[in-house]
């Protein structure tokens, strides 16, 4: 097994009990230090910060995070609907000076037309990923150096330059995820590396096929990673009690008013993880060990690998034989789950915990420009 693996920064706050607000957690900097540094020293290759109304602001929280860690990738939102391609292309060079090449940018284009009318954005599905193609062109273009006069319909710029280079050249690697039509093109034209949320093998399989057909008529080669919960206990009967406790507390009134706001987003991601589970209590195992409970009330990926150690390895592997190269996972609480993970899991995927001495990124750098692995330690994904 060879594959990088991230861990989630709950911004939003954290749980024992999904929907039950007194088991939580506050989002605050002090618990999110807490939770970047155990990852960082248990070996977790990187960190996804989120983005979202009830998110801490992802580009501040990252920044805050850099003085404390030194080795772990920082995963951090790129809201490409809001502010512009010039004054991102400058925050994003900044923090990756700060935090020394550690910097990777998940592009988001949004996909709650409540939360985006909140911020002031009243754009339809199509026209997000119209402005995210402009703002990207843009972006990509300032941060390879160039002077950029732009004219499109959504993003318009002129003379416009980037005077700080970034470390890693020509600028941080993109993540994206989406399942639209839109989505994958958008993802083969422009980033780096492409994320679905945890949906059964065949079905992760028949994106991958797209997307890397689609990179391919744009002359490119894009990474593929998957999104994931992890429910791991020594035994698969533990496990699976353990994914059980997790939604004891919910009721089906607060199930169906989540699935309700759910289904008001045009997020075709979001659709097909609420068809997974229908809504239902007893159609939650998906596909063998994948597990569909965190759905029921949590928007994006709402599902998890259930099992022992072996059989969640397994699984990864599973999804790694189909070209996935990297594995964003979460658990709840996430501070005691990503010790969890890596003390039962790391083993069997020769992952070891890093020490500050190892700390220092080496070769088999990615190079972004050529698609192919550099020599230079240049756009480490």
């Amino acid at each position: 097994m060879s594959f990088d693996i991230f861990w989630f920064l709950p911004t939003s706050g954290d749980t024992r009990y999904l929907g039950r607000s007194d088991s939580g957690r506050p989002a605050t900097n002090d618990y999110m230090r807490q939770i970047a540094v155990a990852a960082e020293s248990l070996g977790y290759d990187g960190l996804l910060i989120p983005t979202g109304s009830s998110c801490l602001d992802p580009w501040i929280t990252a920044a805050s995070l850099v003085p404390v860690t030194h080795r772990i990738k920082l995963l951090v939102a790129l809201r490409t609907s809001l502010g512009n391609p010039t004054a991102s292309a400058r925050q994003a060079a900044t923090l990756d000076q700060a935090c020394n090449g550690r910097l990777l940018l998940n592009v988001v284009p949004g996909g709650d037309a409540t939360e985006l009318a909140a911020d002031g954005i009243f754009l339809d599905h199509d026209q997000r990923y119209e402005a995210a193609d402009e703002f990207l062109t843009v972006w990509r273009q300032l941060l390879s150096g160039e002077t950029v006069d732009f004219s499109g319909k959504h993003v318009r710029v002129e003379g416009a330059q980037n005077f700080f280079k970034p470390v890693q050249q020509p600028h941080p690697p993109l993540y994206f995820g989406g399942s639209s039509p839109a989505a994958h093109e958008l993802a083969a034209k422009h980033v780096e590396a492409y994320l679905t949320w945890g949906e059964p093998p065949a079905a992760v399989a028949e994106k991958i096929a797209d997307v890397r057909e689609r990179a391919k008529k744009h002359g490119r080669t894009v990474h593929f990673g998957v999104r994931l919960h992890v429910i791991v206990r020594e035994t698969n009967e533990q496990a699976w009690a353990a994914a059980e406790e997790l939604i004891s507390h919910l009721d089906d009134d607060t199930i169906a008013d989540a699935q309700q706001n759910y289904a008001k987003m045009d997020s075709e991601g979001q659709r097909r993880m609420a068809a997974l589970h229908g809504g239902q209590r007893d159609k939650l195992e998906v596909s063998p060990n994948l597990w569909a409970g965190v759905g029921l009330v949590r928007g994006g990926a709402g599902t998890a690998l259930v099992g022992d150690p072996h059989t969640v390895a397994a699984r990864l592997q599973e999804y790694a034989d189909l070209g996935v190269d990297r594995f964003v996972l979460s658990g709840y609480p996430h501070l005691e789950e990503a010790f969890r993970f890596a003390e039962l899991v790391f083993p069997l995927l020769g992952k070891q915990p890093v020490t500050v001495r190892d700390q220092v990124l080496t070769g088999g750098a990615f190079d972004i420009r050529a698609g192919k692995k550099s020599t230079k330690n240049e756009a480490a994904v």
